[in-house]
Order: structure tokens, then C-alpha cells, then sequence
């Protein structure tokens, strides 16, 4: 098992909402024999996860995304919305495409399946409350395949059409930051870009360091100063952005 953080640092604050009890306290158990990890509370559906965020501000929550009464990518999206300090961590049984786009819009930071290892997911749990993003590769794919997707349906509309339907309309907003994104991108260095995309690839910022001879905490400069510069809140918007740029390769 990893170890935590030294003991003076602030322990990471997390809430575990899944329906199902034997899944929420084995995580939680497993959470809280780390010393740099306390779970602060433990919800059993979408309602409660939103309630007990509010009332807990935890530092990240685990999220099941299928549960009753308010699923987890409405329960997320209330979450970043109204606690910007607060981060999602999706940990889920599902990976259907659509299911995982639509968590990732909600403002998920990260997104593990619940076959990840044990070392897996403290390791997200950490590099989440530290700010980063983290997607398993399969579910990588999957939202960098379907922003392509979206990107080409909306190249292939006549213009002034106006479409009601709501996955018509979020492609539509999809690609007006599409557009707004490639201007902006203009103002980016040539080592910005290169870091640009290298956070397309997944890499984290230790291995970013690594690959352009960086000092961690340099690159780390450099990624708020790209996201500043391009309008977004997570290094997952950062890589599809990049994807976006270069789709016509």
C-alpha cells in the first residue's frame, strides 16, 4: 500500500457516495488506514452526495455515477458548480461513451473504473486534491474520440440553422469554444504548445518535467498559465482543446 504525505501536512478531505454499502465502507476503509486521507462522510445517493458536499466541503469526492434518485453526473455537476474548491473523482462500474462524456462536461477531474488497483485510486485521490486531471486510458480514448466526433457533425452543418434538441445544442456550444479556443491558442508559446500536448497524452506534470527538461514546479506554472490563456478549469478541457486544434492533421 502507498504511504501518505507526512503527518503535519492537512489531511485530503473526502466524501464517498455509492449506493452500495459494501462498496462505500470497503472504500472507505481503505481511504482512511492513509494518513494523509480522512473521509469526512459518506453518501448513498445523488441527493445526499450534493447535500453532504455543501454542508462537508470536502476536498474530493468519490462518485458513483449510477445511483437513485439523483444520478452522479447531475449530483457532480451541482458539485463543481457550486464548490469550485470541491473536485469529482468519477469511480464507476460504467464506460459507455456517452456516459463518460457526459461526467467529463459535468466537470469530473478524474475518471477510474472500479477494476483500477488500489494504488490506482489513492494515487488519483491525490493528484485530484492537488489539482491534476486523471483518466485510465481506455476512458482516455473514448472522450478523445467522441469531442472528435463532435467536432466533425458540426463542421458537416449548414450554418444558421438553429437546432433545440440538447445534445444539438451542446455540440453547437462544443464548438463556438471550439473556435474561440483556436484563437486564443495563437498566444501560445512554442513550449506552451509542446506542453499543450503533452497533457493531450495524459502525462502528469512530473513526467511533462521530465520530457522538456523542467523543473516540476515550473512546469506547473506553465499548465496554469495555459489554462488562463485558454479559459479552462481542468487538464482534461486543456486535452481536448488540443485534440480540437489538430483534428484536420
Amino acid at each position: 500500500m502507498t504511504t501518505g504525505s507526512p503527518d503535519e501536512a492537512p489531511r485530503i478531505r473526502v466524501l464517498v457516495a455509492d449506493d452500495q454499502a459494501l462498496i462505500r465502507r470497503g472504500i472507505t476503509l481503505m481511504l482512511s488506514v492513509e494518513s494523509d486521507i480522512e473521509v469526512v462522510g459518506q453518501a448513498c445517493d445523488g441527493v445526499e452526495a450534493v447535500e453532504m458536499a455543501e454542508r462537508l466541503r470536502p476536498d474530493v469526492v468519490l462518485m458513483d455515477l449510477h445511483m437513485p434518485r439523483k444520478g452522479g453526473v447531475a449530483a457532480t455537476r451541482e458539485i463543481t458548480l457550486s464548490l469550485p474548491h470541491t473536485h469529482v473523482l468519477v469511480l464507476t462500474t460504467l464506460d459507455a461513451d456517452e456516459t463518460v462524456f457526459e461526467a467529463v462536461r459535468a466537470g469530473a477531474h478524474a475518471y477510474l473504473l472500479k477494476d483500477a488497483s488500489e494504488d490506482e485510486l489513492l494515487e488519483t485521490v491525490r493528484a485530484v486534491h492537488r489539482g491534476e486531471s486523471r483518466l485510465t486510458p481506455q476512458i482516455a480514448r473514448k472522450v478523445m474520440d467522441q469531442f472528435r466526433r463532435l467536432a466533425s457533425s458540426f463542421e458537416a452543418t449548414p450554418s444558421g440553422i438553429t437546432v433545440n434538441s440538447p445534445v444539438a445544442s451542446s455540440k453547437a456550444s462544443d464548438a463556438a469554444q471550439a473556435k474561440a479556443t483556436d484563437s486564443v491558442t495563437e498566444t501560445l508559446s512554442d513550449k506552451e504548445e509542446k506542453i499543450l500536448s503533452l497533457i493531450a497524452e495524459g502525462k502528469s506534470n512530473k513526467q511533462i518535467a521530465a520530457t522538456v527538461f523542467l523543473a516540476e514546479g515550473t512546469v506547473k506554472n506553465y499548465v496554469s498559465r495555459i489554462m488562463e490563456k485558454l479559459h479552462a478549469n481542468t487538464r482534461i478541457q486543456l486535452a481536448v482543446m488540443s485534440v480540437r486544434q489538430r483534428r484536420g492533421d
